[in-house]
């Protein structure tokens, strides 16, 4: 078969996909959000709030409450954790109906995904009741089965595809569960970062696969490994990133003033006084509270300024990716929108330092990053050599 066939698809399916990439897309921007506000402890029990569905109005409704002992309600932030958490939910209901579409005519498929889906749906009240251990090992199961269905069949109905992303949504779950358990443990909140950024590129790669749109050229072979690397290294400086945010060191170089002193220079110096050794310690162990960080100024420092560094290092391929592109009269639209993408990126990087980290600038920050990893994964999906 051609690998420009279009696969045997539910007539929806990819209606269902690019729907499912759009609720990923404002998940993980509410997400940002919600760590920026600094209200990712706001509900400290999970997966209810204060033992809610919805969260308290008034602190007397928390009284008595174990999660009242770890941290006291701040309504106005604790809407906005359980409103992730719903959103999330919602997220979880679409990957799945796109997983049972795929493997509907898969022997056994449907069997697989609900088997799963069960185990981890009864490791909740587990979790719940305290059994956090057993909770997790059913989950774990439960993946296990997703990414064996997903290794022993082949992708033509993007079944693969679809398992993959039902195993990632339920480890984002998991990953959820123990930003709030571990106290927003640094190596934590950014492995959410990052799972919500593959589960956003599985679905852009299944939406237009679905949708069957690719664009043939002689040269697709070359660019797809262009394109490959591009990934790579956005989603190098979208973890480092993350680890930034994570560990509370977007100002560490100071921030809110025009001044050279924070950027391009960084504390007034070039080069200043830094430990990446620290700074890049993944695992500091359990019970440390890590909201608003727990690292010297050496150590943040060390951080931003690896994000900063590694950004030229992407602004440069990614500006050669996209006059590369723009050589080929069919990509100038596509190599338009990364050029552009990538200018603002830049800027909204500079203006969080310059302005302090106003929370619509980091917010619109990690959105252009999504925005980004969208236009690369597209192509990916789009490109095919002629037959």
């Amino acid at each position: 078969m051609s690998l420009s066939a279009r696969p045997a698809l539910h007539r929806n399916f990819h209606r269902l996909a690019w729907f499912a990439m759009i609720m990923t897309a404002s998940t993980i921007m509410f997400g940002a959000f919600v760590r920026l506000s600094d209200a990712g402890l706001s509900c400290p029990d999970w997966p209810t709030c204060y033992g809610q569905a919805t969260w308290p109005q008034h602190v007397e409704e928390t009284i008595g409450h174990p999660a009242a002992e770890i941290r006291p309600l701040e309504t106005h932030k604790a809407w906005r954790e359980q409103v992730h958490r719903f959103l999330a939910g919602a997220l979880g209901i679409e990957i799945l109906t796109l997983a049972l579409l795929a493997t509907r005519k898969r022997r056994f498929g449907s069997t697989a995904v609900v088997t799963a889906c069960v185990l981890v749906a009864a490791g909740i009240p587990l979790y719940m009741m305290g059994w956090h251990g057993t909770a997790s090992a059913l989950a774990l199961v439960g993946e296990a089965i997703l990414l064996i269905a997903a290794l022993r069949w082949s992708n033509i109905d993007l079944a693969r595809a679809a398992l993959l992303t039902l195993a990632v949504v339920i480890f984002q779950a998991l990953l959820g569960m123990w930003t709030v358990t571990l106290l927003l443990k640094p190596i934590v909140v950014m492995g959410h970062l990052l799972g919500g950024m593959l589960m956003f590129g599985l679905l852009v790669w299944m939406a237009w696969r679905a949708t069957h749109m690719p664009i043939t050229l002689a040269e697709a072979p070359k660019l797809k490994w262009l394109l490959r690397i591009g990934v790579a290294v956005l989603v190098t400086q979208i973890a480092l990133g993350g680890w930034v945010s994570a560990n509370y060191a977007a100002l560490a170089c100071g921030g809110g003033s025009a001044s050279l002193d924070n950027f391009p220079r960084c504390a007034n110096q070039w080069w200043p006084q830094h430990n990446f050794a620290e700074g890049f310690t993944l695992w500091r162990g359990i019970g440390v509270d890590y909201e608003g960080g727990v690292l010297d100024g050496a150590s943040r420092i060390a951080i931003q300024m690896a994000h900063r560094l590694f950004a030229i290092v992407v602004a440069l391929y990614l500006l050669w990716l996209g006059l590369r592109l723009f050589r080929l009269p069919s990509m100038r639209g596509w190599a338009s929108a990364l050029v552009a993408l990538l200018v603002l990126q830049v800027t909204l990087g500079i203006l969080n330092v310059k302005l302090a980290l106003p929370l619509e600038v980091a917010v619109a920050h990690n959105g252009v990053a999504v925005a980004l990893l969208f236009v690369l994964v597209s192509l990916l999906a789009r490109l095919r050599a002629p037959d």
